[in-house]
């Protein structure tokens, strides 16, 4: 895909972005924005056009340091990355292994578009979990439903993503019919960025196309007989769209991990939380406690058992990530602690052998 030159409006700078900037930083470097995340640098796209820019080693070491759609500056007198520019939102999950290191996903969006299918895909519990990601980013989420012109009861699986969180925006569309598109429009406005996450395969990559008025993206479709998707996009990138606004297209998402997201699933799950709070118990564990308000709600019939399953999984992930954060400190704190004591034993053997 080729790109023109944009201002930095276009490309989504904000006044606010500024605010821990100095003079200096704009005398010695300008603005620009990640479109995309490579070994060597970062893809940037700046009032000067596109380009490329090396980062030092220094900024490599910050896990996570770079994501698509951060603005960065980059150097006047070199193609290298100064520093990053404080964040509006960030969309991150925690990445697999034991080491539940953050890994991010999009930043600086303002409106994350969860795709999921009108057939097997549509897993209500997958879909709590993409919101809770938008809530703790302070991301707009609208839930958009494909395959909708291949469905007998579309209707159903309207009620269904609605009843993910209250007001929540849901929109069902053909990702082959380009006139269904317009649903989409009041969230792509000039310089604001979205972003496309949800499973393998659910159209994604078509939604990006047709957006961008290019097909240089492969697509797949889902195999239906198990509803499973097959992979695509196989990084993420961020593209311009014909409406003024930037697109961010993800690889697909089966399985996401939630790391800090305590604020995020309290929003899904306001519902769950209110129960709480009329427990008749302050440490109420929700789980055969006498007098639990969730439990009554459950034999009640106005809690849904596969909606408290899933908010009880996703605050066990919750506790084990704020379990890892603490290990990690301590581990920190001790091993700054032997390093002040070896180099202290060093000096004191120096001192003797004088």
């Amino acid at each position: 895909m080729s790109y023109q030159s944009y201002s930095l409006h276009q490309l989504g700078w904000r006044t606010t972005l500024a605010h821990d900037l100095t003079l200096d930083d704009f005398e010695s470097a300008y603005p620009a924005r990640i479109t995309a995340v490579h070994r060597d640098g970062v893809a940037v796209l700046s009032s000067r056009g596109h380009g490329h820019a090396v980062v030092p080693h220094g900024l490599h070491a910050d896990v996570g340091a770079f994501a698509v759609g951060d603005w960065v500056m980059v150097e006047q007198s070199a193609d290298r990355v100064f520093r990053r520019i404080q964040r509006q939102s960030l969309l991150a999950r925690v990445a697999a292994g034991e080491t539940h290191a953050h890994q991010p996903i999009a930043a600086n969006v303002d409106t994350l578009f969860i795709v999921t299918s009108c057939n097997g895909d549509f897993n209500p519990s997958r879909l709590e979990r993409y919101v809770s990601l938008a809530m703790q980013a302070g991301v707009t989420p609208v839930m958009v439903l494909t395959k909708a012109d291949m469905a007998d009861d579309v209707a159903a699986f309207v009620d269904s993503a609605r009843a993910i969180m209250p007001g929540i925006e849901v929109r069902a569309i053909n990702a082959l019919d380009p006139g269904s598109l317009h649903v989409l429009l009041p969230w792509m406005v000039e310089g604001c960025t979205v972003a496309f996450v949800g499973s393998s395969g659910v159209g994604k990559s078509t939604l990006t196309n047709l957006l961008t008025g290019d097909v240089t993206q492969h697509t797949a479709g889902i195999r239906e007989d198990d509803a499973r998707g097959r992979h695509t996009t196989t990084a993420r990138e961020m593209f311009p769209t014909s409406h003024g606004a930037w697109v961010i297209d993800t690889p697909g998402m089966r399985e996401l991990r939630l790391g800090a997201a305590d604020e995020g699933v309290a929003a899904v799950f306001v519902d769950i939380e209110a129960l709480a709070e009329q427990c008749r118990f302050g440490d109420c564990g929700h789980d055969g406690d006498a007098g639990c308000a969730i439990e009554r709600a459950l034999a009640e019939g106005v809690l849904d058992a596969r909606r408290l399953a899933n908010y009880r999984k996703l605050q066990r992930e919750l506790a084990g990530s704020r379990r890892s954060e603490r290990e990690k400190r301590e581990h920190g704190r001790q091993f700054n602690a032997m390093a002040k004591r070896a180099m202290q034993d060093k000096r004191e053997r120096l001192g003797r052998s004088r």
